[in-house]
C-alpha cells in the first residue's frame, strides 16, 4: 500500500561553519545583530521534507507517494524521484517559480540556522487528496499553509489516516488551528522545541494531545524519543551512530521510518525504535539522501 506525503521538494544548500554560532552571537546585542559566518564547507543536494521523507520510506522497502510542487528548474528532481522508483504523479510544476530553495548552516555542535524560499511550494494547495483504493496512509509535513490546512481537510475527508508533521511550520498556526489538525489526525510528531509550542499554543500538554489521537512522538535527538499513548509515556532510546557528520534530514529519515511501520501494522513503540536506527544511519553521511539502507542490518 502506498504512502501520499505532502510537503516540500527543495534545494539544500548545506553550509559548515567552524565554530560556534554562541561564540559568535551576542544575546543582549539581538537588536543590533549583524553577524557573518566563513563556511568552508559549502554544497547543493535534493532536499525538502517529502523527498526526504519518500527516500527513507522507498529504501525500507515500502511505496512513497509525494505530493508537492517544483518550479521551471525542477526537471533534475523529479529525474533523481523516478530513478529511485519515487512515484512522481502527485508532484506539480510551477513554470513561473523557483523549486524551493533552504539555505542550511551547520556548527561545530550540529546547531542549524536555515533560510528558505518557498518559491512554487506557495502552490501546493492546489493539489487535491482524494480516496484511492491503494493509498492507506498519509503525512502532512511542513508545505505552504494553505496546502498543510486543506491536504489535513482532505486526508480526513477521504478516509485516510495520517500523521501531522508540523516541523518548522508550526508558528504559522495558532492554537485553534494546531487543534483542528491533531482533531482530525491519527499520529503527531513533533521534536522537543515543537512540543513545547504545540502545548503552549493549544493548552493541551503531551498526555492529553495523545488521548486525542491514536499517538504522539516527540523526538529528543541523541536521547531517543519518548512515545505517548492514552496518556502514558514510554522513552524509546537512541541508537549510537558510527560517525556524527551531518545532521541535516535526520528527523525526515525518522518519518519515513515511522509510516514504514505504521503501514506494517507495529506499535509506536517499534515504529519510533525504527526511526531511531534510520536517524542514525543518516546523521553518519553528508545531506538528506545520501545514506544507504541494509535491510538485515535493520532485522527486516
Amino acid at each position: 500500500m502506498a504512502a501520499v506525503i505532502c510537503g516540500s521538494l527543495a534545494f539544500d544548500t548545506i553550509m559548515g561553519f567552524e565554530g560556534r554560532f554562541a561564540d559568535q552571537i551576542l544575546p543582549d546585542q539581538l537588536h543590533i545583530l549583524n553577524v557573518s559566518f566563513l563556511v568552508p564547507a559549502l554544497r547543493r543536494d535534493f532536499g525538502g521534507c517529502a523527498g526526504n521523507i519518500a527516500y527513507a520510506l522507498n529504501a525500507l522497502g515500502g511505496t512513497a507517494l509525494p505530493m508537492a510542487t517544483v518550479g521551471s528548474d525542477g526537471g533534475e528532481y523529479l529525474a533523481r524521484l523516478e530513478s529511485l522508483g519515487i512515484g512522481t504523479e502527485f508532484v506539480r510544476t510551477v513554470d513561473d517559480a523557483y523549486t524551493a530553495q533552504a539555505m542550511i548552516m551547520t556548527d561545530r555542535d550540529n546547531n542549524q540556522i536555515t533560510a528558505f524560499h518557498p518559491g512554487a511550494m506557495q502552490q501546493a494547495h492546489l493539489t487535491r487528496i482524494e480516496a484511492r483504493a491503494d493509498i492507506r496512509l498519509g503525512i502532512v509535513s511542513p508545505d505552504g499553509r494553505d496546502a498543510m490546512l486543506q491536504h489535513a481537510g482532505q486526508f480526513r475527508a477521504a478516509g485516510i489516516p495520517f500523521v501531522f508533521d508540523p516541523g518548522q511550520g508550526l508558528p504559522m498556526f495558532d492554537g485553534d488551528e494546531l487543534a483542528r489538525f491533531i482533531e482530525q489526525a491519527e499520529w503527531v510528531t513533533v521534536n522537543d522545541y515543537e512540543g513545547k509550542m504545540l502545548a503552549e499554543r493549544t493548552g493541551w500538554d503531551h498526555a492529553e494531545i495523545s488521548r486525542r489521537v491514536r499517538g504522539l512522538v516527540v523526538t529528543l535527538g541523541a536521547q531517543g524519543c519518548e512515545v505517548w499513548v492514552d496518556g502514558e509515556k514510554t522513552h524509546v532510546s537512541a541508537v549510537a551512530p558510527e560517525a556524527i557528520v551531518d545532521p541535516t534530514g535526520c528527523g525526515d529519515a525518522w518519518r519515513g521510518a515511522l509510516l514504514f511501520g505504521l503501514e506494517q501494522g507495529w506499535p509506536l513503540t517499534r515504529c519510533a525504535a525504527l526511526g531511531n536506527r534510520m536517524g542514525a544511519l543518516k546523521i553518519a553521511r553528508r545531506g538528506p539522501q545520501n545514506y544507504a539502507v541494509d535491510l538485515k542490518e535493520l532485522g527486516l
